[in-house]
C-alpha cells in the first residue's frame, strides 16, 4: 500500500513531466507566432493526443491547443467519450475547452498557470465541478506554474516591444490575450 504523502509526489512528478510536453507544444506554437499554450491527452501512461494553439494558422477561432489533443486523443483511441484520460495543458482552460472536456467525459485536468481573463476552471467559472451538469473533472492546478506563466509573458512581451519600436507584427493580440 501506498502512503498518501508518497503517492502525491509520485503524480506530482507525472504530472510535471507530461506538463512538460504540453510545454513543448507551447514553443512549437510560439515558433510559429501563436499564443504559446500547448496541452497534451494521457491515456493509461500513453500519450494519444497532442495540441497547441494554432488560430492564426488556421483562421480558426476553435483551434485551441486543448481542442487540438482531444481531436487527436478521439481519433486515436477511436472514440469520443475519453473517461480514462487525463487533459494536460499549461494554461487553464476557456469556456469552449472545458465544455468539450466535459463532452469528451476527460477524468482529470492538470494545468499549469491561471488566466484571469478567460479561465474557466477556477478564474471565471468553476465548470469543471458544476453540480449542474452531467459529469465532473478532478482538477490539479500550478503544475510547473512558472514556466508555464513565463512563456505567455515572454510571447506578450515581445509583442508590446514590436509594437513600442514600431517595429510591425505578424500578429497583434485581441485584448482578452492580454496585450
Amino acid at each position: 500500500m501506498v502512503e498518501e504523502g508518497s503517492s502525491q509526489k509520485l503524480n506530482l512528478v507525472e504530472d510535471s513531466f507530461y506538463i512538460s510536453l504540453a510545454l513543448e507544444e507551447a514553443r512549437r506554437a510560439a515558433a510559429c507566432k501563436e499564443v504559446p499554450v500547448g496541452a497534451v491527452v494521457v491515456c493509461r501512461e500513453k500519450v494519444v493526443g497532442r495540441g497547441r494553439n494554432r488560430r492564426e494558422t488556421e483562421l480558426d477561432p476553435t483551434a485551441h491547443a486543448e481542442m487540438g489533443a482531444l481531436r487527436a486523443a478521439s481519433a486515436s483511441l477511436q472514440s469520443w467519450r475519453l473517461p480514462e484520460c487525463t487533459l494536460y495543458a499549461t494554461l487553464e482552460p476557456c469556456v469552449m475547452c472545458v465544455g468539450a472536456m466535459l463532452q469528451a467525459r476527460i477524468s482529470r485536468l492538470v494545468f499549469g498557470c491561471l488566466d484571469p481573463k478567460g479561465g474557466a476552471v477556477e478564474s471565471l467559472y468553476r465548470l469543471c465541478d458544476d453540480g449542474r451538469l452531467n459529469h465532473r473533472i478532478l482538477v490539479t492546478r500550478g503544475v510547473l506554474e512558472e514556466e508555464c506563466a513565463r512563456i505567455l509573458q515572454d510571447f506578450f512581451a515581445g509583442l508590446r516591444e514590436n509594437k513600442r519600436s514600431g517595429k510591425r507584427a505578424e500578429r497583434w493580440p485581441s485584448p482578452a490575450e492580454g496585450a
